[in-house]
């Protein structure tokens, strides 16, 4: 499913990252249960210079924003890896608030996120 994706894939890159030892600390959570998330994809990490990352605006003070597994799962459902879904949730799109789907989905256009990603599928 890489149709969708940019030509420069650098275009499609959350602007900060954490290792799952910071989501750990940062949601003060033991570092099995953040690898439990990522399985059960209530959040998506990906590998950058040879280390699992996850994008930092994902990750809020209580946990991952709150219809991301949703989305995840819809993205996965419709055959994207998550590198595709990555670069999916990063796209730039000047019809989304923010720009992109993963900074509209931080906003209240989470329902409007959720049916694109549904779309995906058919």
């Amino acid at each position: 499913m890489t149709d969708s994706a940019p030509a420069d894939d650098h275009a499609a890159e959350p602007a900060g990252w954490l290792t799952l030892p910071e989501v750990a600390e940062h949601l003060d959570l033991p570092i099995s249960k953040v690898h439990q998330m990522i399985r059960e994809r209530e959040l998506i990490a990906v590998r950058r210079d040879g280390i699992r990352r996850v994008p930092a605006d994902l990750v809020g003070d209580q946990g991952t924003l709150k219809h991301l597994p949703g989305v995840l799962n819809l993205l996965a459902d419709a055959g994207y890896d998550d590198e595709e879904s990555l670069r999916w949730l990063y796209l730039p799109d000047d019809s989304l608030p923010g720009g992109t789907a993963a900074a509209a989905l931080a906003g209240d256009q989470a329902r409007e996120i959720k049916r694109r990603a549904q779309a995906l599928g058919f």
